[in-house]
């Protein structure tokens, strides 16, 4: 029976689920989605650069089946690559030779701080308490808008 005959394809594995991530130079935000892509849930915000950031990638990882990586781009308004856009491709090669099992996406991340601010104040969250969730909540708009745009790889 060929493939046009209904024999059925290669199968596919269980579904896993995405870490968002919001890099930043000085502290970079997680969040983290279920496997059905129904619950996003903001977590740890480490400072320190990159090595802290993967150290705690790699914590993740280690307690979560996560499939994606998505990782927001600083993309500039008119559509062309923003100024910390070579740090973030830093980062990302540097996962990639770590993690060669992971899909990484670059996510626009254009206005999701200010979407996660937002919110942040609806929530009730001022000074100290929001300027630490800001990160993580990035990391979960950054997630919304790929589950939303049909998680593009």
């Amino acid at each position: 029976m060929t493939a046009s005959q209904g024999t059925p394809g290669p199968k596919k594995g269980p579904r896993k689920g995405a870490l968002g991530v919001d890099h930043g130079s000085k502290r970079t935000g997680f969040a983290a989605t279920d496997t059905m892509r129904l619950v996003i849930t903001p977590l740890d915000a480490p400072e320190g650069g990159d090595p802290a950031a993967l150290k705690e990638l790699a914590k993740l990882l280690g307690e979560r089946d996560i499939s994606h990586l998505v990782v927001g781009y600083p993309w500039n308004m008119d559509g062309t690559k923003g100024g910390r856009a070579a740090e973030v491709d830093r980062f990302i090669a540097e996962v990639e030779a770590r993690y060669p099992e992971l899909v990484i996406v670059r996510q626009d991340e254009r206005l999701s701080t200010k979407e996660a601010e937002e919110r942040l104040r609806e929530a009730g969250y001022h000074g100290k308490d929001r300027k630490a969730r800001r990160d993580p909540w990035s990391a979960m708009v950054l997630l919304e808008d790929w589950i939303r745009e049909g998680e593009p790889a």
